[in-house]
């Protein structure tokens, strides 16, 4: 079932990302837009679509990090254990 989901919007992949795209455009504007600002702790929480910015850099972030730890030693050879 899930397999057929998935070739289903495989196959229209660039409909899928359209409406992604249109979805994220309408959460910007609603964050812009709409969203009361009065309570935000910092000046950069005033800015549309901060949070949303925020979260993808972190996210970005996270991944090199994790890149780099496991180049440090965590990951090893294929053969490591033979030898």
């Amino acid at each position: 079932m899930i397999v057929d989901l998935i070739k289903f919007l495989r196959h229209r992949l660039r409909r899928v990302i359209q409406v992604c795209c249109m979805i994220l455009a309408l959460l910007a504007g609603y964050d812009g837009l709409l969203l009361d600002k009065d309570k935000a702790h910092t000046a950069a929480e005033n800015l549309p679509g901060f949070w949303a910015v925020f979260g993808f850099v972190s996210c970005v972030v996270i991944i090199f990090v994790s890149k780099w730890f496991g180049k440090l030693g965590i990951t090893r050879q294929e053969d490591y254990y033979d030898q």
